[in-house]
């Protein structure tokens, strides 16, 4: 679901948005809609449409895109203790396999509503793809089976070579380093497409930043993040 909003400024805008919601500011993506700079006979404003990242995730009905904060949780046994995990594991070995790759799968971690699975291959380069893509594509299908399969409220997490911690990492030293190029320069930098996870946690490494506004631009899945200089100059 997404709702519009207007403010003589952005600011104003936003912060109508996040009072009138009950959100945080790292909890919804923005779209510029219209600007009207202020004239003689006209007053300005800015019109935005705000995306809620939760209601996002939950429009793609349990096939948001998940990174976990840690991948690295201990189990008592890596192997399918169901019928559900066992068609899920096979799933994934099937899609693999299909795509001319040998792999291993085994679960890492179990929660009440999360499975977190890794993927042991010789051709891991090839299954993250570019800034993750082939992997994000690759849990998603996950998620979809395990739908079909009647667990729509279970989440499930795929990784290989540690990918997800990694480019966690990676994103957070390019959030600091983004900041502190606009700080320098005061001009604003537009990021790298990124899925909704990606784009919260840049958001959230720089929301407390003073003089640093971040706000999602474009449309679809994969949308990029500014980065701006809010202070005075």
């Amino acid at each position: 679901m997404t709702y519009e909003y207007e403010g003589k400024t952005e600011k104003e805008a936003i912060e109508k948005a996040a009072a009138e919601l009950g959100l945080e500011r790292d909890q919804f993506d923005i779209e510029i809609l219209e600007t009207q700079k202020n004239s003689l006979f006209k007053k300005g404003y800015v019109k935005i449409r705000v995306h809620p990242v939760d209601a996002f995730d939950a429009a793609t009905e349990g096939n948001d895109i998940i990174m976990p904060g840690s991948i690295g949780r201990v189990v008592a046994d890596p192997l399918p203790q169901d019928e559900f995990e066992k068609k899920l594991v096979e799933f994934i070995n099937t899609v693999i396999e299909k795509m001319g790759y040998d792999v291993k799968t085994e679960i890492v971690f179990r929660e009440p509503q999360k499975i977190g699975i890794k993927m042991d291959s010789q051709n891991s380069s090839i299954l993250i793809g570019r800034k993750g893509k082939n992997l994000d594509a690759l849990q998603l299908l996950a998620n979809i089976y395990a739908g079909r399969l009647g667990h729509e409220d279970v989440r499930i997490i795929l990784d290989t070579e540690n990918y997800r911690i990694r480019r966690e990492e990676s994103l957070v030293r390019l959030a600091y380093t983004t900041a502190d190029k606009v700080h320098q320069t005061h001009n604003s930098i537009l990021l790298e497409p990124m899925n909704p996870f990606e784009r919260r946690l840049i958001h959230t490494t720089l929301n407390d930043i003073p003089d640093i506004d971040t706000k999602s631009e474009g449309d679809g899945l994969y949308k990029q993040v500014r980065v701006s200089w809010k202070g005075v100059y």
